[in-house]
């Protein structure tokens, strides 16, 4: 029987349990459960990273976005107060849309 350890999607042993196999499965403590969220992030990242088409960069960010909403509730906030950083932060630096890449900046 494979071994997996980690986090997965709520639906995941529903899934699991109509192919007629055992599998088994534990509630992850608040603090786990803030690693594991993380660990499936970087996971995620990777799988992105590694996409060879569109379609897979969709949805491995479809992955990440569910993700990071569960990250927001580990911190203690809301998908409206991350977008609200968010807009602060681009309007103070600016967003990532005109593409520049620093090469290097002078040291005095």
């Amino acid at each position: 029987m494979p071994i997996y350890n980690k986090l997965v999607r709520d639906g995941i042993p529903e899934v699991i349990t109509k192919t007629g196999k055992q599998f088994s499965t534990r509630i992850l403590l608040k603090e786990e459960y803030e690693v594991e969220v993380k660990k499936k992030l970087s996971e995620e990242l990777d799988e992105y990273n590694e996409a060879n088409t569109n379609e897979e960069a969709i949805e491995e960010l479809a992955d990440i976005l569910e993700l990071l909403h569960a990250a927001i509730k580990v911190q203690g906030s809301s998908f409206d107060e991350l977008e609200k950083v968010r807009k602060a932060k681009a309007e103070k630096r600016g967003g990532f849309e005109k593409r520049i890449f620093l090469i290097e900046v002078e040291d005095d």
